[in-house]
């Protein structure tokens, strides 16, 4: 029997080091990650090209292995790099020494100092108390270390930053996406600045806890040809899935809080960029997206077909999508082939999804598109049943790259 497994999701990561410092609902498990991994010859140099929270390159540093992680999102770039650095001791020391310094000038700030992240209806994420409290922590942080953006020793603090926000908000994460709760508690300056200092305390130690290869993350657009001079044995990684869930909401609150977003049209461009968004400006642009080249995926034209004539109210904007997602996956398959060293190995996690009852099926889709690009050995393992509809499930599909005559 198939059940949810929850040592295969996001959950099993809370409580390991680095993986746990930030949740995002979609990032795979570090176990499934592990098992994958470990099957690879020592020095496998290996392509995330989907990086997300970067559980790939730290999985892959802890083995030993190099690795090459992209991502469209400058948040999530930055994010992983801080994520795959290692403290030294002096590094951490300073780090430590900052907690004390921005906690001590948290206090003294005033309320006509404050800057508040420009989120539309901020009010349904934090009351005034909480929300005036953590701009003073935010003042205290960018007036006594360097904003956020490359990965430095005090990476961990603005990440602590970020988890007390989302920590202390109302938002409630008990489902594929989120909801908010009916009224936002008050947190004192107090409780703010407790849970940031434990945080951050928290995150240096495990900041310190050394990976041993070279992994970085690259800004990079998946779908696009891949760049020169890069080699790879093994790609493990885990794309958008194709369910309409934008990754963009649920990190929205990190990205304006940290300064990756200054307006809300910003997370619809980005959204719109993604393989697989679409929110906000993102949505309206699908009516009028075509394809621009033909994918040889036999099973798509019909699912695309059913989905449109489905009788469902936005039946016509949803056979779009499903239709931009497949092509953006199958120009990304064809782009990173010529990266791929002889007997490479990939391996994609991804779910299947349903709209209004017509099931997209996702593995099958991916195994066509592997086989028409000259993939072999191309197979679909289910791994798990997902926390949602009842048909919806996730997989690993797999197969490799012949060797080149």
């Amino acid at each position: 029997m198939i059940t949810q497994r929850a040592d295969y999701t996001f959950k099993y990561n809370r409580r390991l080091g680095r993986h746990g410092w930030l949740r995002l609902t979609p990032a795979y498990s570090v176990k499934l990650v592990r098992e994958i991994i470990e099957r690879l010859s020592k020095g496998s140099h290996i392509l995330d090209p989907f990086s997300g929270t970067a559980t790939t390159g730290i999985v892959a540093g802890e083995y030993g292995h190099p690795s090459s992680l992209f991502d469209i999102n400058p948040f999530l770039v930055w994010l992983g790099n801080a994520k795959l650095q290692t403290l030294t001791c002096e590094q951490a020391a300073e780090s430590r020494k900052a907690i004390l310094e921005i906690t001590n000038y948290a206090q003294r700030v005033q309320g006509d100092e404050l800057r508040l992240p420009n989120i539309s209806n901020i009010e349904r994420w934090w009351d005034s108390e909480t929300l005036e409290n953590l701009a003073k922590l935010r003042e205290s942080l960018s007036m006594l270390i360097q904003e956020p953006g490359e990965s430095s020793c005090y990476a961990p603090l603005w990440i602590a930053f970020a988890r007390v926000a989302i920590e202390h908000s109302a938002a409630a994460f008990n489902h594929v996406s989120m909801s908010f709760q009916q009224v936002a508690k008050s947190h004192s300056l107090h409780q703010i600045l407790f849970s940031f200092a434990s945080f951050a305390e928290s995150f240096i130690d495990d900041a310190l806890v050394p990976l041993n290869s070279d992994s970085r993350v690259y800004l990079r657009d998946s779908s696009e040809p891949m760049p020169t001079g890069f080699h790879f044995d093994a790609i493990v990684t885990s794309p958008p899935y194709p369910n309409r869930i934008s990754y963009i909401r649920e990190l929205r609150p990190y990205m304006f809080w940290l300064g990756f977003l200054t307006e809300p049209r910003e997370a619809g461009e980005l959204d719109w960029q993604a393989i697989g968004g679409t929110w906000g400006i993102a949505t309206s642009r699908l009516a009028k997206w075509s394809p621009s080249h033909d994918c040889q995926m036999p099973t798509l034209a019909p699912t695309v077909r059913n989905i449109r004539e489905s009788g469902g109210s936005n039946g016509e904007l949803l056979s779009v999508y499903v239709s931009k997602y497949f092509h953006d996956i199958d120009r990304h398959i064809a782009s990173i082939k010529a990266t791929l060293n002889d007997n490479s190995e990939v391996h994609y996690v991804i779910g299947n999804s349903t709209f209004y009852g017509i099931h997209v099926p996702s593995p099958e889709l991916y195994m066509e598109s592997l086989r028409s690009r000259g993939f072999v050995d191309v197979n679909s393992r289910l791994i798990r049943k997902r926390n949602s509809k009842k048909e919806l499930f996730e997989y690993c599909v797999s197969a490799r790259l012949p060797r080149r005559s």
